[in-house]
């Protein structure tokens, strides 16, 4: 890996961490960052790991003495796929690929329009988008929208309708890219509108995110490059 992928690594790896930390702080669990890596000590919201490793090499037996493995469902997201947790009762849930796109790299327009999710109705709309049945929509609270590094990005049809979206995290370095959505037409509906805003908000930082399968050759045609692996682990 070269020096510019190793860093890009590590933003990206670290602007995770955070996007993680202030969705555990929506829900009431506070974690810690450490030399080696972000954790929580209570369990994380659904989909969330309890711990993100922000550098190569982490202790595997230090950082699994930080998580609460007496509830189901523990994770942790091994930022470099250099961990064996298999001792600590985890095993592989996925793997996975850091992805990259420079800052102001061209993209495609989209003919929806897009704005930030403002107020409680607006992220409860775009939630309910998010998740088609609806079970898993009060994941997104309302205090997330208190967070000044956190935007929520709504593609709207021409009668108003939550299309498209995704959340963007800002970074030091990096825009991080989440929970890409979209309710037709997949992920090259939703990257054109999603970069656009992307480009608009945060013109002079990087975009970054992760993505496997097919997802992740969608965000290859969208002019991202795969930078690093990543490894997923789940206890029990």
């Amino acid at each position: 890996m070269t020096t510019s992928k190793q860093f890009l690594v590590r933003a990206a790896a670290r602007n995770n961490a955070e996007w993680c930390a202030v969705m555990s702080r929506s829900h009431g669990v506070a974690g810690e960052f450490g030399a080696q890596a972000w954790a929580a000590a209570a369990r994380t919201p659904p989909y969330y790991p309890d711990a993100v490793t922000l550098v190569p090499g982490a202790d595997p037996d230090a950082l699994a003495a930080r998580i609460d493995t007496t509830t189901p469902g523990a994770s942790v997201k091994d930022s470099f796929a250099d961990l064996d947790l298999t001792e600590a009762g985890y095993r592989v849930l996925f793997d996975a690929q850091w992805i990259h796109r420079p800052a102001g790299a061209p993209c495609l327009t989209s003919d929806l329009g897009w704005d930030v999710v403002g107020d409680r109705e607006a992220l409860r709309e775009w939630a309910l988008a998010w998740d088609d049945d609806g079970g898993a929509a009060d994941l997104f609270r309302p205090e997330l929208l208190d967070d000044p590094d956190t935007f929520v990005l709504a593609g709207h049809s021409a009668d108003g309708r939550v299309l498209t979206g995704a959340v963007a995290s800002r970074g030091e370095h990096v825009v991080g890219i989440s929970n890409l959505f979209a309710r037709e037409g997949g992920p090259d509906l939703a990257w054109p509108v999603v970069l656009g805003a992307a480009h608009r908000l945060f013109p002079t930082l990087p975009v970054v995110g992760y993505e496997h399968g097919d997802d992740l050759t969608a965000a290859v045609r969208q002019g991202f490059e795969p930078v690093g692996p990543l490894r997923v682990w789940l206890h029990g």
